[in-house]
Order: structure tokens, then C-alpha cells, then sequence
């Protein structure tokens, strides 16, 4: 009997929605067959989820009752919480030619393979307006998220799904990529009851790493979880983030005390809502708690520095069983002579070294020095390094950029 958290919803159990073995041999053949629609990045991460058994209790991409329901009221139809829309869009030219009751194969935008088959129970159109109001709590087209969903097609098809791969993920991402059956295994084997789960979009930086051994003091084991899946551009590669991650757990973490795991989703940047959705999906991966810092999953000036906090304080009781671990803004105080938060440190704002991922991109994007307590020494080079490679990719390209002109 499994001593980990339950996964969400009533059944308790995981519910994957990836064929295997001759199910998926036969799901190939059919999805040969089908009428063909292209998703986008963003449709193909929910659906590989829906496949994995992340996004359990969903058997598909929401018709509009649960789209509804979630968008107004965080609520499927049935009354499962959800605090995000999943869905998938097709023109109204394609759907005009797709019959309720048939199926569809999705083509995955990265590798044009069939990713999946969607048995259409339905066709609808949405008031995006609604939805961003609700889940971006702006309409402002400038918001990353606000502008996936005004870009989204004009017609929404609700249906069970049936997904047959997960992309390029599990061998581009080996050994990081991870299925929740995995990441619940892995934890049982250790011995794990109560895991903290860290979301990471960004590379691992001191306000990280303090973040994490505050929750190993209290916990059994720290789940390192990032995105592996499409940012906004400026963003940190997910492979460089991974090997930020594996230099800083192999020489300043407890042995044993860490896993590193990725999931395929794209950033929505929703903010509080979003640190729902991640909360939801962490508890099918075994985790017991979510670490919610300051601006979790934010973007620009959207959202309150801790309004992802709040909001855990807003949802109906018993709607999710993992909890959340909330921190307070944390630093580095050159009088504490350490790490410490605003709950800490008495010293003023001048003695304190405020770390940020978008610090550590705006520094070494513009050729400046990171100061040596914003992250590990190993880190930072990773880091240099990266950018330094984008500098001279950056100057080859003008360089034949310049010759062409001067042929010319």
C-alpha cells in the first residue's frame, strides 16, 4: 500500500490515457486513417499530460460545460477542481468537415508524427475575452498567456482522447523527462511519504537552493521539477537548467535527499491560477507539498508578489490534498552574512542581494558579471558559458551577414 499522497480526483488513482502494446498498434493504424489536424505547442504538452496521467482525472480535451465550469468557478461539470481550461481549437473551416462522434488525429508540431486521437463528442466556440479575464486576471495582449489563447482557433472540440507518444521528451529530456508512475516509484523506493515538489523554469539559483532545504528540513525529499517544455523567448534552455540542477544537487545536496524530473507542458503564465494547476499535477506525481515563493509562475507586473500564495487560501476545503509551502522573498543579507527572508532579516533593503531569474538573464544577456553569492560557483559557469556561446553564434551571423553585403 502506498504511504504517498493520492492522486487528484475521486478515483484516487492515476488514469493515463497513453496506449500501449497492441492497443497502440492498433491506435497507429486507425490514426492513419483519420482526418488530421496540426496542434499547437502548447495543446501537444496538455495532451502528452492527458497520455501520461498528469493531468488525471481528465479523459480528454473539456467540452464547454467543464470549460465553463473551470474558467468561472475553478469546476468541471462534474465537480472536479480544475483551475485551468485544457483544451484544443480548429478553424471553422476544419471544423465544418469533422462530424460529432468521429475521430481526429492530432499531428504534433514538432515532429509532424500522429500524437493522438480525439474522439470529438463536441464542437463550441468560447468567449476568450471570459477566459482571460478569469484565468490572467487581464486581457492585455502584451500577457504571453493572453495572447495564446486570442490566438487560438475559432472552434473548441471537447472529446476523449487516446494519445499514442509522447514527442521528442522522453529521448531528448532521458533520464529527466519523467511519467508520475515514475516519480511515485522512485519516491516509494526511498522510502519517501511527504515530498516537496519545486517548479522551475529558470536555472537553480540561491534563492532556490535555500528555498529547497527549508522544505528538506520538514520533508522526506525534495522533487527538483521543471518545465521541459516551450518558454517565452529570453528564456533559459531547459538543457542548460538541467545540468545547473545536476552540478548544484551532486555537490551542495544531501545524497539521496533530491530527484530531478521534467514535465512537457508550455509556461501559461497564469499566475495564481497556474500555481493551482501546478499544485494539481504534482500531487499525481506524489507530491505531497508545492514550494509557492514569491511571483509564482508570474510574468511582468500582472500579479502581486504573492497573490499565488493567497489563492491557495481561496479554494473550496478539501479540493486538493497536497499543500502548499509558502516562503516569504528570500536573498542574500551581507549582515546575516547568508541566505534569509523578509520573515528573517532585520537589516535594510541596501544590505540585501535580491536574486531573480530574470536578474540573471538581463545580466549575462548584456555581457555583465553575476555578483558570486547570487549562485554557485559551478552554476555560474554553466551559465557563462551559455551566454558567451550565444554571443559569438551572434557575432558569426553578423560577420556573414557583413561579408554578404560587402560580395553585394
Amino acid at each position: 500500500m502506498s504511504h504517498l499522497v493520492p492522486p487528484h480526483g475521486r478515483d484516487r488513482k492515476l488514469k493515463p490515457l497513453l496506449l500501449e502494446g497492441e492497443a497502440l498498434a492498433e491506435g497507429r493504424r486507425r490514426a492513419a486513417g483519420l482526418k488530421r489536424i496540426p496542434v499547437t505547442s502548447r495543446e501537444a504538452g496538455d495532451a502528452i499530460m492527458l497520455g501520461i496521467g498528469g493531468f488525471t482525472p481528465l479523459d480528454g480535451f473539456m467540452g464547454s460545460a467543464d470549460w465553463r465550469g473551470v474558467v468561472t468557478s475553478m469546476k468541471t461539470a462534474d465537480g472536479t477542481f480544475w483551475p485551468i481550461p485544457v483544451t484544443v481549437s480548429v478553424s471553422k473551416e476544419e471544423a465544418a468537415s469533422i462530424r460529432e462522434g468521429s475521430g481526429v488525429t492530432l499531428v504534433d508540431p514538432e515532429t509532424g508524427t500522429d500524437l493522438a486521437i480525439l474522439t470529438v463528442r463536441e464542437k463550441y466556440a468560447i468567449d476568450r475575452g471570459l477566459e482571460c479575464r478569469e484565468v490572467f486576471r487581464t486581457e492585455d495582449p502584451a500577457h504571453p498567456g493572453v495572447k495564446m489563447v486570442m490566438e487560438q482557433k475559432e472552434v473548441n472540440l471537447g472529446g476523449s482522447l487516446e494519445v499514442l507518444g509522447e514527442s521528442f521528451f522522453p529521448e531528448e529530456f532521458k533520464g529527466v523527462y519523467m511519467r508520475p508512475a515514475e516519480s511515485r516509484r522512485l519516491f516509494e523506493e526511498r522510502g519517501w511519504r511527504t515530498v516537496a515538489a519545486l517548479q522551475l523554469r529558470n536555472p537553480m539559483h540561491r534563492s532556490h537552493e535555500f528555498l529547497a532545504k527549508i522544505a528538506l528540513e520538514v520533508l522526506d525529499g525534495l522533487f527538483i521539477h521543471q518545465l521541459v517544455g516551450k518558454l517565452k523567448p529570453g528564456d533559459i534552455p531547459a538543457d542548460v537548467r538541467v545540468r545547473c540542477i545536476d552540478v548544484l544537487v551532486e555537490k551542495y545536496f544531501v545524497k539521496g535527499s533530491a530527484i530531478q524530473g521534467g514535465y512537457p507542458l508550455d509556461m501559461r503564465y497564469a499566475g495564481p491560477r497556474e500555481a493551482l494547476l501546478h499544485a494539481v499535477f504534482r500531487q499525481n506525481y506524489g507530491c505531497s507539498h508545492l514550494i509557492v515563493g514569491r511571483d509564482h509562475a508570474g510574468v511582468g507586473d500582472y500579479y502581486g508578489p504573492f497573490d499565488a500564495q493567497r489563492i491557495f487560501d481561496e479554494i473550496p476545503a478539501g479540493a486538493l490534498e497536497l499543500r502548499p509551502l509558502k516562503i516569504d522573498w528570500t536573498f542574500h543579507c551581507f549582515k546575516c552574512r547568508g541566505m534569509a527572508s523578509m520573515k528573517t532579516c532585520p537589516h535594510g533593503k541596501d544590505d540585501r542581494l535580491m536574486v531573480s531569474g530574470t536578474m540573471v538573464r538581463k545580466t549575462l544577456s548584456e555581457g555583465g558579471e553575476l555578483h558570486p553569492d547570487f549562485s554557485r560557483p559551478e552554476v555560474l559557469a554553466i551559465l557563462q558559458e551559455y551566454y558567451r556561446g550565444l554571443e559569438n553564434r551572434v557575432e558569426v551571423k553578423l560577420h556573414g551577414a557583413a561579408t554578404g553585403d560587402a560580395k553585394r
